[in-house]
C-alpha cells in the first residue's frame, strides 16, 4: 500500500510512540492479495491515543475507535482496526519496555504462556520478540527497534533448551492423561490434551531450529517445513484432529499416532544445539 510508510512515520511522530514495524504475513513475504497490514506500535507510557483517534479519523476519513493501552487484553493490548484506501490495516500496541523484559527473558531460558482470547493455545511471550525479529520497521526514528532486532535476529539457545525440554515431559505426560478421557469416550477433553500435544511439538521444532513462532495460525505447516520435522508432520499432525471420532476405540488410535509423534519430534530435537543458527 502506497501511504504505509507515510502513516508510519506519522504514528512515529505521536508522543509515546518509539516507532513502528511492519509485521505478519506483509513482513514476511508469505501475504495473499486480501492480507491485513499489521502495523506494530512500540510505544512507553504515556501513549497518546486522543492524537491516534485524530490520525486514524484523518487516513480513513471517519470516526475510529482506538483502544487504550490494554483495551484488548493482556497479551494483545490494544490497537484500532481501520480500513484506508480499502485495505484492511491494524495498529497493535506493543510496550516497548514489556519486549525488552521478555528478551531478557528468552536469554535466561524463560517464558510464559498467557490467556488471551483469540489465541486457543495461549501467547507465549517469547512472540514478543519474534515480531520484531522478523519484522519490517518502517519508523524507528532513534533506531531502539533496529537495534533489538539484530540482537534477536539470532535465537537464544537457552530459550531453545527450554522449550525443547518442555515439550519433552510435558507431551507425553498430557497424552497420558488423555488416556483416561478416551476409555469414557470424552472426546472433547481428548481433543483439547491433543491440540495442547502437538502446540508443543510446534514450538520445539521451532525452537530447535532457530524459528520464532507468532501465533497457531499456520505454525502445523510452518513446523512441517523445518529441516529436522519428522516425515509429513504437518499431515499426520491435522489428521489426529481429522479422525478423532468418539468412541473409546477411535479415541485411543488417535492418542497411539499421538505417542508415535512425539516419539519422533523428541528424538529430533533432543540433542544439544540448534540445527541452524
Amino acid at each position: 500500500m502506497e501511504r504505509l510508510a507515510g502513516i508510519a512515520n506519522r504514528l512515529a511522530e505521536v508522543d509515546g510512540v518509539v516507532g513502528v514495524c511492519l509485521g505478519g504475513s506483509r513482513a514476511r513475504g508469505t501475504h495473499a492479495p486480501d492480507s491485513d497490514y499489521d502495523l506494530g506500535l512500540y510505544y512507553r507510557p504515556p501513549l497518546d491515543t486522543a492524537a491516534l483517534r485524530a490520525l486514524a479519523a484523518e487516513v480513513t476519513g471517519e470516526p475510529v475507535e482506538v483502544s487504550e493501552p490494554g483495551g484488548w487484553g493482556p497479551w494483545v493490548d490494544g490497537g484500532s482496526w481501520l480500513t484506508v484506501d480499502g485495505h484492511r490495516v491494524d495498529w497493535i500496541y506493543r510496550d516497548l519496555d514489556r519486549v525488552h523484559r521478555v528478551w531478557r527473558q528468552c536469554r535466561a531460558g524463560r517464558f510464559e504462556i498467557g490467556t488471551q482470547p483469540g489465541h486457543p493455545l495461549g501467547v507465549y511471550s517469547h512472540a514478543y520478540v519474534g515480531e520484531l525479529a522478523v519484522g519490517r520497521i518502517l519508523a524507528d526514528p532513534e533506531g531502539e527497534l533496529r537495534s533489538l532486532q539484530e540482537e534477536s535476529r539470532r535465537y537464544p539457545e537457552p530459550l531453545r533448551a527450554a522449550l525443547v525440554g518442555n515439550a519433552r515431559w510435558e507431551a507425553p505426560f498430557i497424552l497420558g492423561g488423555a488416556r483416561k478421557g478416551a476409555a469414557r469416550g470424552d472426546a472433547f477433553y481428548v481433543a483439547g490434551c491433543l491440540f495442547r500435544a502437538v502446540g508443543l511439538l510446534v514450538h520445539a521444532l521451532h525452537a530447535h531450529a532457530g524459528r520464532w513462532v507468532l501465533n497457531e495460525k499456520g505454525a502445523v505447516w510452518s513446523a512441517g517445513e523445518l529441516p529436522d520435522a519428522p516425515p509429513d508432520f504437518a499431515a499426520r499432525a491435522h489428521a489426529l484432529f481429522a479422525e478423532l471420532g468418539s468412541t473409546p476405540q477411535t479415541l485411543g488410535a488417535a492418542l497411539d499416532a499421538a505417542d508415535a509423534l512425539v516419539a519422533e519430534v523428541v528424538a529430533k530435537v533432543d540433542r544439544e544445539g540448534t540445527s541452524t543458527s
